[in-house]
C-alpha cells in the first residue's frame, strides 16, 4: 500500500494565512511532491501555532529541502519521524479507492 521510503516531516509554525502556500510552494519549487499534509492549530499553546505532518517520499533531495524549509520564517521547528505508527498510517483506509 504505502512504500517503504516514505517519512514524515512535523513542522511546529507560525499559524496566520499563507504559511501552508509558502511551505507547499518551496516542495513545488524543488518539483519535491507532498505526498499528505495535515495541518492543526496546535491545543493548549500560548503562541499562535500549528502543527503541520508532511508525508513525503524520500530520497537524496529530502535533506536539502529540510534544511530549505527550516530556514522559512514562519517555521519554528523540523523533525523527522517515520511512517509507522504516524497519523497517516491510522488514516490510510479513508483513503483506499472504492472496489
Amino acid at each position: 500500500m504505502t512504500a517503504t521510503n516514505q517519512t514524515l516531516l512535523k513542522l511546529t509554525v507560525n499559524n496566520h494565512p499563507g504559511v501552508l502556500s509558502h511551505i507547499c510552494g518551496l516542495f513545488a519549487r524543488r518539483a519535491y511532491n507532498l505526498e499528505g499534509v495535515m495541518v492543526r492549530p496546535m491545543i493548549n499553546c500560548t503562541e499562535n501555532t500549528s502543527r503541520m505532518w508532511l508525508l513525503v517520499n524520500e530520497d537524496e533531495r529530502l535533506q536539502q529541502v529540510i534544511k530549505q524549509t527550516e530556514k522559512l520564517v514562519d517555521v519554528i521547528n523540523v523533525e523527522q519521524h517515520d511512517f509507522k505508527d504516524s497519523v497517516f498510517e491510522q488514516t490510510e483506509q479513508f483513503f483506499l479507492s472504492p472496489k
